[in-house]
């Protein structure tokens, strides 16, 4: 076998292996923190934007008394004691807008403590959190 042909052939190995190793790269890729706060009877930021396929850490603190965090189309679910920064941690693998809100009654605009989730579908430009 010539050289030449052999360069080829791992040449046209790395190829075939590059998408692969990509992939597995960015699935152990670590999460970015997104900072949040919640209070009566708001989150900040109302909106949070990632793409399919990141590994999400959310830093949320409740700053004025113990709220919740539900976000529907992800099962999570999480008690947010007043001060003390909570993490929630998941996959975004679902593309879409996804709603999430307190899920503590926390007073009579309760129901307006509200936000979403956007997920970009894993090939689109990323856009930036406000």
């Amino acid at each position: 076998m010539n050289s030449r042909f052999r360069s080829g052939i791992a040449a046209g190995v790395f190829l075939l292996a590059a998408p692969a190793i990509l992939f597995a790269a960015q699935q152990n890729a670590p999460a970015n923190t997104i900072e949040v706060t919640a209070k009566k009877y708001e989150f900040n930021p109302s909106t949070i934007t990632v793409r399919q396929g990141d590994h999400v850490k959310l830093a949320i603190t409740a700053t004025d008394r113990d709220h919740g965090f539900k976000l529907d189309g992800y099962n999570v679910e999480q008690r947010l004691p007043k001060g003390v920064p909570t993490t929630v941690e998941f996959t975004a693998d679902k593309p879409g807008t996804f709603a999430f809100r307190c899920s503590v009654v926390c007073g009579l605009g309760h129901g307006k403590m509200k936000g979403k989730l956007v997920v970009e579908p894993a090939g689109a430009a990323p856009s930036p959190n406000p």
